[in-house]
């Protein structure tokens, strides 16, 4: 009938939100202009805290409790506030976590927010969980939560895929499909959802054992998901695992070739990964799979290293260089995994010495290599493109965001 509204229309001015399914099992988010966002915010203020320090984690209270004996110092809040110093978030409603968990940072910002969930003492699983429900009773449009693979157990044992979250990355290891690729990142991506300009997609969550994980075993498996708001460059993806005969021709062709140029003279802190565990096979020393070492003429200076501990031995040392590999498909060199080469470690080694290993087959389905360190300006130095140690005398240009 003439003069009335399309069904389109009558959605809009009604504030009603649709979700049209689009293919890739996503959804595009429509949403008037009128109607105002509930965005449900916390924080896990000891994610990540385990990462400087050589912990690969901060489950438990025991772990915790080691990681203040070895001077950890929080991290999750100021990726948090990267986050969140970008975004407009005029005419949004804030709901948040009282204390660390969220409000004390939002009160820091300026930020005006209404308080849902108050822990009442040392935070824990259990308060992420409260404050999930309380998000849900208040029928929140987005979730976003800073902290890591344990955080985001949390938020899905909860929430599951009824409301779509994001994760701001301040854990250690971040196996999951759910986390921005950087806390900038996550600004554009809540950005975008509050304006009605992005698709939603389920990603996976996965489950590491920190137990396993600390004793140099990865022993992790699919918990199930969450939806996210997706774009492809800005979301990362969960870590691919790349194993069989040929994978390990080529990690042994690339460890014969570093080892034949490799100076006694010179301090080399090696990262994680298997490719780097073969290189110290070569070497002749035992390497940590998923901690950081430190070797030189052909010795094993110091395993499982913290920060602290890499930081004086380059200061001793003339010459240091730092030989990392990629995690596989998410593409980190820095930031995932491997906290103990720190900004200021990498600034003192020198962007010069900085080194990369990867397999062909592993650069196959990793793409671009990506570095997230929590220093915005050495992540733009360290930005562009890079050569990569791909066999026996070959390397390959690859690029870096």
């Amino acid at each position: 009938m003439e003069g009335l509204p399309s069904a389109y229309e009558f959605l809009l001015l009604n504030r009603i939100v649709l979700a049209l399914p689009i293919k890739g099992e996503g959804y595009l988010i429509l949403r008037g202009l009128t109607n105002r966002v509930k965005l449900g915010l916390f924080l896990n203020p000891i994610a990540g805290m385990g990462g400087a320090v050589g912990l690969k984690g901060t489950d438990g209270a025991a772990v915790m409790r080691e990681a203040l004996k070895r001077g950890a110092v929080p991290t999750a809040g100021s990726r948090m506030e990267e986050a969140l110093e970008s975004i407009d978030l005029q005419g949004v409603d804030v709901l948040s976590a009282g204390g660390s968990m969220g409000a004390a940072l939002l009160d820091i910002l300026g930020i005006a927010h209404s308080i849902v969930h108050r822990p009442t003492g040392p935070t824990s699983a259990e308060d992420s969980k409260a404050v999930c429900r309380a998000f849900l009773e208040a029928k929140v449009d987005l979730i976003v939560f800073g902290g890591g693979d344990g955080t985001a157990r949390d938020v899905m044992d909860v929430v599951g895929e009824s409301v779509p979250v994001i994760g701001i990355p301040a854990g250690v290891k971040m196996h999951s499909a759910v986390f921005a690729t950087r806390p900038s990142s996550a600004a554009i991506l809540i950005g975008r959802f509050i304006r009605g300009e992005i698709q939603t997609k389920r990603a996976e969550v996965m489950d590491i054992d920190e137990d396993s994980y600390r004793e140099g075993r990865l022993s992790s498996r699919l918990y199930g998901y969450l939806r996210i708001p997706y774009e492809a460059s800005l979301v990362q993806p969960m870590k691919g695992n790349y194993e069989g005969t040929s994978v390990e021709q080529e990690k042994e062709d690339i460890a014969d070739y570093v080892v034949e140029g490799m100076s006694p003279d010179v301090l080399y802190i090696l990262g994680p990964g298997t490719t780097t565990q073969m290189l110290a096979e070569r070497i002749g020393v035992e390497k940590t799979l998923l901690g950081v070492d430190v070797v030189k003429g052909g010795r094993l200076i110091l395993k499982d290293a913290t920060e602290t501990d890499i930081l004086r031995l380059v200061e001793e040392s003339a010459s240091s260089e730092i030989i990392v590999t990629p995690i596989g498909a998410q593409g980190f060199i820095f930031g995932r995994g491997n906290q103990q080469i720190s900004p200021l470690v990498i600034r003192k080694v020198g962007l010069r010495h900085v080194r990369v290993l990867a397999a062909p087959t592993k650069l196959t389905e990793t793409k671009v290599l990506r570095v997230d360190t929590g220093d915005a300006d050495l992540d733009l130095l360290l930005a562009g493109y890079l050569k990569v140690v791909v066999g026996n005398r070959r390397e390959r240009v690859v690029r870096v965001e």
